[in-house]
């Protein structure tokens, strides 16, 4: 049976991590505590952003943008993870395979870009604060995320459409828990050159946001160390530092996979490492800025304590 790209394969079975019943069940209950707080998490905050005044502000728009994706990124790959850790591994269609991997790749092309536009505003904040309120418009800051949005979403498209194109005819097992492109192009009968050299170059691309993270902060750090008092030094660093952490480690687990070398490291590592970018993030970005954040933990307070069961007394 031929699928319309004429490839001979039309499902792939998905391995997911292979272990006993028992490891299996308990990263079962695990992920999915994890899915399930992530999604009220994310959710909590965007719902504070968009109903407390105090947080309409440019950094806490960002912040709500980042939670978004950070939503859709993660029902993109759980559901079907904890599906597999059921089933101890699971079919997939091919359409779904290369759609999960287009919204996979999509999802973390916009959290570059939308960390990029946090890191330039809190440049403009710490660096040129004077005019931030004339640099940082409600209009200006809605085409940046628009133009975030737009290139986090036509990035994938020409992969997805080469990957569409290839020709799949032999083995279908993928020995991972979400369709990534390097072990589903290892099942190709096709040419996969065209798909390499736009990853790469994709990979090139991105480059540039890095650059130009790096280069605010520097400034960032340049500026704070002029000022005088201590004080205002913790002050200016505190409002960058929970962007500075999420970064870090965004960047940190996306090496650990894509860019490090493969050499010892063996694929339950891999999975391991993939697990913390797809899944574990998108928890612990919450959790650092309820936790870093003075003003978010402020509305949260205030949140709860207007909706406390006594108040209705």
């Amino acid at each position: 049976m031929q699928t319309n790209n004429m490839s001979a394969v039309t499902e792939f079975i998905l391995l997911g991590f292979q272990a006993n019943q028992t490891a299996r069940m308990i990263m079962f209950l695990l992920l999915l505590v994890v899915y399930c707080a992530t999604l009220s998490m994310n959710l909590l905050i965007i719902t504070l952003v968009s109903t407390n005044k105090n947080l309409h502000t440019p950094m806490y728009f960002f912040i709500s943008q980042l939670f978004i994706n950070d939503i859709l990124l993660t029902t993109d790959i759980s559901p079907n993870t904890l599906h597999i850790l059921l089933n101890n591994g699971a079919k997939i269609t091919f359409i779904g395979c290369i759609t999960q991997l287009y919204f996979f790749g999509a999802s973390e092309a916009f959290e570059c870009l939308i960390l990029t536009v946090m890191s330039y505003d809190r440049y403009v904040a710490i660096c040129n604060p004077l005019r931030y309120t004339a640099i940082m418009t409600t209009t200006y800051c809605v085409k940046l995320v628009v133009t975030s949005w737009l290139a986090g979403i036509s990035s994938m498209m020409i992969t997805f459409i080469t990957t569409w194109m290839q020709n799949f005819c032999g083995p279908n097992t993928i020995d991972h828990f979400f369709c990534d492109l390097v072990p589903l192009l290892e099942l190709s009968c096709s040419d996969t050159y065209i798909v390499q050299l736009d990853s790469y170059l994709l990979g090139i691309l991105l480059v540039i946001p890095i650059i130009i993270i790096l280069f605010s902060y520097t400034k960032i750090i340049v500026n704070i160390l002029k000022i005088p008092s201590s004080t205002g030094r913790q002050k200016a660093f505190s409002t960058c530092s929970s962007h500075l952490i999420v970064v870090s480690i965004f960047y940190w687990t996306l090496f650990g996979v894509y860019i490090l070398p493969t050499k010892g490291k063996t694929l339950r590592i891999n999975k391991i490492l993939s697990l913390l970018y797809t899944v574990f993030t998108s928890l612990i970005n919450p959790i650092i800025y309820s936790l870093k954040n003075n003003d978010i933990k402020k509305a949260l307070h205030e949140h709860i304590y207007t909706r406390a069961p006594w108040k209705s007394l």
